[in-house]
């Protein structure tokens, strides 16, 4: 039988911090230590790149306050604060974070905050949503990716489509003369896309609103042209409500 293990990461830019964090966690089997950040972005690229339960997360960092990022976040993965400030106690409730630890942590506080995590995880991380059920947050309209060490804000709305290329993506923008580019994979930002998002080639995904023509297997966006693959071809059809005559 094999055995759970949350996969997680360690964000603070203290490294006498992070290596105390990983010394923790590794002590701990159920948790399966995927990297050690200094800053949000480098957790940004993290968490684009792998699938990840649970982060151990700072808050008083250079450049953007770990709450001001888990804010930005739209595919949250478990969080437990480790900071040397109580102030950010009482926003920590309102960002759903799975425990407050204050520096210094004993080993015995942290173990009691990972278990509340994988109890947590137990009774919740298998709920997976249906497509109709798909959404970001029921709420947001944006999410951020990391480009060039900064966080960018991306808007649903404003993309007509994305281009995968091996380890990193293309983001076409409207009224942008360049597209975005960031350091992921097709699949990993698929699942940060609400509905009207649709994978129609292994390359490409594209925003359903946005298209203007569909032509011999070929999509017509903004001037591109996007192909299509023969086995999506007829789900393409069925998520733009075409019926045949």
């Amino acid at each position: 039988m094999s055995v759970l293990k949350l996969n997680c990461i360690a964000v603070d830019d203290e490294s006498l911090a992070r290596k105390l964090l990983q010394q923790n966690i590794e002590q701990v089997p159920f948790l399966n230590l995927i990297k050690t950040c200094k800053n949000p972005y480098e957790a940004m690229e993290a968490l684009q790149e792998h699938k990840i339960d649970l982060m151990f997360l700072d808050i008083q960092m250079p450049g953007m306050l770990g709450t001001k990022f888990l804010a930005s976040l739209i595919d949250k993965p478990m969080v437990i604060l480790v900071t040397a400030y109580d102030s950010y106690a009482l926003e920590s409730y309102d960002l759903d974070v799975i425990d407050y630890l204050m520096k210094p942590v004993s080993f015995d506080r942290f173990s009691k905050a990972a278990h509340k995590a994988l109890d947590f995880h137990k009774k919740n991380g298998q709920k997976v949503k249906t497509t109709e059920e798909k959404t970001n947050t029921d709420t947001a309209d944006f999410f951020f990716v990391n480009v060039e060490y900064s966080l960018v804000k991306i808007v649903f709305d404003d993309i007509s489509h994305i281009e995968g290329l091996k380890d990193y993506i293309k983001i076409f923008i409207k009224n942008q003369t360049h597209p975005t580019l960031t350091k992921s994979t097709l699949k990993g930002i698929e699942k940060r896309l609400p509905y009207n998002f649709m994978r129609v080639q292994k390359s490409y995904i594209v925003n359903l609103d946005k298209i203007q023509s569909i032509r011999n297997h070929r999509i017509s966006i903004d001037g591109f042209d996007i192909p299509v693959s023969d086995t999506n071809m007829e789900e393409l059809l069925k998520a733009i409500n075409y019926e045949k005559p």
